[in-house]
Formats: structure tokens, sequence, C-alpha cells
């Protein structure tokens, strides 16, 4: 296949481990799957954020599991495909060892690329927009190095015990994902791409966290699309030289 045939591919919010560890490991059979069906097109994948429903790198200890999806993601980055991993709210605890282990570029805020002569801003989405000051003051506490510091200094067993116990009621691990669209004046991060367009053009804004598969035409033909997630919806984004389109993996 040509390098020009290739394409680009996006996914977000994996949310492995939660509910629990038998529908986690079905969910992450299926993106394995997922990944060895784009496998012989790709050209860049971009994982978009909350990969995990908990991470948190100890220096000498991870989480245990999600052993099939490291495995394939380190599969493809040997055989020279480049990983892009977003941390989101969920596993912003990750540090080196995904890039050292499977050669990932990691990010912790949105980038600008350009794919196809376009112009893209990408991003998990969290914190975005206005509202939502509770956890943007929250997400200030969780990215401080002290912070960071304090809790690693918890055995893991206690640590990621206690991380999981606090997540119980997100909507992963609930289930409660009845999600809707709640209407352009409403949607943060609508708000947050307008504001962004008044200073600079961009063809296309991708984001996660939103848990909703949403796509939406702005002003000045921009697009702005959140990419859903994998506990209901499974949807990923195929970006091509002739298409930009979201999809369901059946």
């Amino acid at each position: 296949m040509s390098e020009s045939s290739k394409k680009i591919y996006f996914a977000s919010d994996f949310h492995l481990g939660a509910p629990d560890y038998d529908s986690s490991l079905i969910r992450e059979k299926k993106i394995v799957a997922w990944l060895n069906h784009i496998e012989p097109t790709a050209k860049e994948i971009y994982l978009v954020g909350d990969i995990f429903d908990f991470w948190f790198e100890y220096k000498k200890a991870v989480p245990r599991g999600f052993v099939r999806l490291l495995g394939k993601l380190a599969e493809l980055s040997d055989k020279g495909i480049p990983i892009h991993i977003f941390t989101g709210n969920h596993d912003m605890w990750i540090f080196d060892y995904l890039p050292k282990e499977i050669g990932a570029k990691l990010y912790r805020e949105p980038i600008e690329k350009e794919f196809f002569g376009k112009s893209y801003l990408i991003g998990h989405g969290d914190g975005l927009g206005p509202g939502d000051k509770g956890y943007k003051i929250l997400k200030k506490v969780f990215s401080n190095k002290f912070c960071q510091w304090c809790f690693a200094r918890l055995h893991p067993n206690f640590g990621i015990w206690l991380a999981d116990k606090s997540s119980k009621s997100s909507r992963a691990k609930t289930g409660n994902d009845d999600e809707v669209f709640l209407g352009a004046d409403e949607e943060w991060l609508i708000q947050f791409c307008k504001e962004e367009l008044k200073k600079k053009h961009t063809d296309y804004f991708i984001f996660g966290h939103r848990h909703l598969p949403i796509q939406h035409k702005l002003e000045q033909n921009s697009h702005y699309i959140n990419l859903g997630e994998w506990i209901n919806y499974n949807t990923y984004l195929e970006v091509s030289d002739t298409s930009v389109e979201l999809k369901t993996w059946e």
C-alpha cells in the first residue's frame, strides 16, 4: 500500500478495568481485534485519553492487566506505526512506562497537527471550555508533583484499591452513560472550539471525554468531532486523503 493511501486513526475512552474484570477483558479483546483490522492501512494511531479507567505508575509497579492491548501496541510500534497517547482525567498518572515499553508518544495537553492538508486540534477534552470549575480545581491537585509524590508513598495494593474505590461512581463504573447532545450552546467543548476559531482557523477539532459520538459543523467550514467511547458505542475516527469519517467497530 502506498504511503499516500494510508490512514490516520483516532479512538478514546476505552476505560479498561471498568466496570469489572470480565467485561473489561471482553472489551480489551474487541479493541485488539480493531487494531488488527486497521494495522494494514494505519499510518498513525491516536488514543485520545481514558484508555484505562484508572492508572498510576509507581517507580517499580504498574496496575495489573491490559497485557493484550499493551502487547499489540508494542507490536504496532515495533513495525513503525507511530502510537500517540493522550492522558485523560482517569489516567493522567501515566508517566514514562508506556513511552519506554511501547515507544508511544505521550501528550498531556491538546496538540496541533496537519493531515492531508487539513489542520487538526487534538486532545482529550477534560477541563476545556466554560463550566466544570470543580473538576478544573481537582485536575490541578492531581497534576501537582507534590500530590503525586504523596500518593506514590502509599503501598501499591492500598493506593490502587483506594483510587479504584473513589472511581466507583464514574460513568464507566456504573454504566450510567445515558448521554444526550445538549445543543451547541450547552456543549462546553463546542464553546471551546468557537473561542479557538476566533484566534485561529482549525479545520477539525478532535476530542474524547464526552463519551457521546458527535459530529458538529462549526463556522468557517470547521468541524468538531467527539470520538465517543467503547463501552456502548465502539466508535473511532478514520482520516484519509479523501474523507474524515466517524465509524463504528462491529
